[in-house]
């Protein structure tokens, strides 16, 4: 079982970048795929972006392609969200999460280990 822990959050204005990290403790790491998701306020929680267990493949959110890159560093059990060009739009709690066996997916559903999330908040 991979357990999570997010950093990196915090306010930033509009335009500029912030680099969450993710680190996970578990035996598994290396062969499960990572997400990250956000939640705003009154809004369910969204995708935002997975990577294989490689880092060999990512897919985004429509909404941040672009703009924001997901990568991994299995030495370390890290993940990693870097954000860049942010919007006030951009503002919520994000979390980085794990899906069951560890399959590269992008549904909500599939994603059973989560962090306990880190705030972002982008002013305009």
């Amino acid at each position: 079982q991979v357990q999570l822990v997010e950093s990196g959050g915090g306010l930033v204005q509009a335009g500029g970048s912030l680099r969450l990290s993710c680190s996970a403790s578990g035996p598994t790491f290396s062969s499960t795929a990572m997400g990250w998701f956000r939640q705003a306020p009154g809004k369910e929680r969204e995708f935002v972006a997975v990577i294989n267990w490689s880092g060999g493949s990512t897919y985004y959110a429509d909404s941040v392609k672009g703009r924001f890159t997901i990568s991994r560093d299995n030495a370390i059990s890290t993940v990693y969200l870097q954000m860049n060009s942010l919007k006030p739009e951009d503002t919520a709690v994000y979390y980085c999460a794990a899906p069951l066996g560890g399959y590269y997916s992008a549904r909500l559903a599939d994603f059973t280990t989560w962090g306990q999330g880190t705030q972002v908040t982008v002013s305009s």
